[in-house]
């Protein structure tokens, strides 16, 4: 099957629909299904660091016939790397996990960092530094110029933070990578990234968890009218809105269904977009109330860009 690309503001071609892989860690799934999504013609795998399966995923993207060049492997620098001279080596052991030569994108994970020493994502207050993000971003350029990277981008940015980093950019960023489904449409956020040329790159697109995106009777009758599931809803409503999605499944008949995505109707994405549910699946202040900035940055200050 054929996905649709969009072009990236540097003129780098980004598959629509890709392969998420967070939480993707059993021994031997994950590989399986990497090979199993490419087969079936997912061209755009979704990485990072910490998510601690790489080289699982290396293995499959070694053994697939697909040329590299036909493939779209994005991966994130984790918190503790975000020094400037840290920077250059994250990016290797990245490649050298994923076994390649270069990345189509590379993403700032988050908008702080934590120690060089903190290599989980269980960290406390104590543990978050002040790295300038504009530093850690000015390494990231820099690894454009050197062929590393084809692109660049940010991860979980709130618009505050956007605005004050953009007009100190060299290379703007290509993509932000947020939470966006039905619960967590982000309608300020996603004007404000394409209005600037930044596309966004929706995580958890369909909820999972406590967020029963899945289970909403409005998106279940959508799904029923269309003869598809909720979850082709979901991935079709986000699509439409020009976002990438990056669903995550273990599943044959689920990677090919998030594939086969529906045309809705102009009232079913309208009356979507005014679901009134409001609910948020990753947010760091949960434990950490120093983070408060990072989603909800009318409570706190932001940091220093």
């Amino acid at each position: 099957m054929t996905i649709k690309n969009i072009k990236l503001n540097n003129g780098v071609l980004m598959p629509e629909i890709g392969l998420g892989t967070w939480k993707a860690d059993q021994t031997g799934v994950l590989e399986q299904t990497v090979k199993t999504a490419i087969d079936l013609g997912y061209r755009h795998i979704d990485c990072a660091k910490i998510y601690n399966n790489q080289r699982e995923i290396g293995k499959a993207l070694k053994e697939t016939s697909v040329p590299r060049k036909e493939l779209f492997i994005t991966s994130k620098i984790f918190q503790n790397k975000h020094r400037p001279e840290l920077v250059p080596g994250a990016v290797d052991e990245i490649l050298d996990e994923l076994q390649l030569e270069y990345l189509d994108m590379l993403l700032m994970h988050w908008p702080y960092a934590i120690r060089p020493e903190q290599d989980s994502a269980d960290f406390t207050a104590d543990e978050v530094e002040d790295v300038p993000i504009m530093d850690t971003w000015k390494a990231m350029e820099a690894l454009v110029d050197s062929g590393k990277v084809r692109a660049i981008g940010v991860s979980n940015f709130n618009k505050t933070i956007l605005e004050k980093m953009i007009p100190q950019c060299r290379i703007v960023p290509a993509t932000n990578q947020v939470e966006v489904h039905p619960y967590n449409q982000e309608h300020d956020l996603v004007a404000y990234c394409q209005s600037k040329g930044i596309v966004i790159t929706g995580y958890c697109p369909l909820g999972g968890g406590k967020i029963n995106v899945m289970n909403d009777d409005f998106i279940k009758r959508i799904a029923e009218a269309h003869c598809c599931t909720p979850a082709q809803v979901s991935l079709s409503w986000l699509l439409a809105r020009g976002i990438v999605v990056i669903p995550k499944s273990n599943h044959e008949i689920r990677l090919k269904q998030n594939l086969q995505t529906v045309t809705l109707t102009s009232d079913e994405i309208r009356m979507i977009g005014h679901i009134k549910t409001h609910e948020r699946k990753v947010d760091p202040s949960r434990d950490i109330e120093q983070l408060k900035w990072v989603f909800h940055e009318d409570q706190a200050k932001c940091p220093v860009i």
